[in-house]
């Protein structure tokens, strides 16, 4: 991976992260949201390639996967949090 594609994971981690945290209604910090939407974006691939989605290459196609996945690590998170 070059550093444009350094950049664009950074970017898309954290435009994922901030959508996860607004929809979860999170309140997080700007690294938060980039550690949610990196650990969203693997874990969304992840879950399309196990469900057997072909998920098409480019910015808004990622961006939705790792919306997704940084949406359902963090409700996994609360829920898990929540059990203390």
């Amino acid at each position: 991976m070059g550093f444009g594609g350094l950049i664009g994971l950074i970017v898309i981690g954290l435009i994922a992260g901030y959508i996860a945290e607004k929809v979860t209604k999170s309140d997080h910090g700007l690294l938060t949201n980039l550690v949610v939407g990196l650990i969203g974006s693997f874990g969304g691939g992840f879950l399309a390639n196990t469900l057997g989605l072909r998920i098409a290459p480019g910015f808004w196609s990622t961006l939705i996967v790792a919306t997704v996945g940084a949406i359902i690590f963090l409700y996994l998170w609360k829920m898990l949090r929540g059990r203390r």
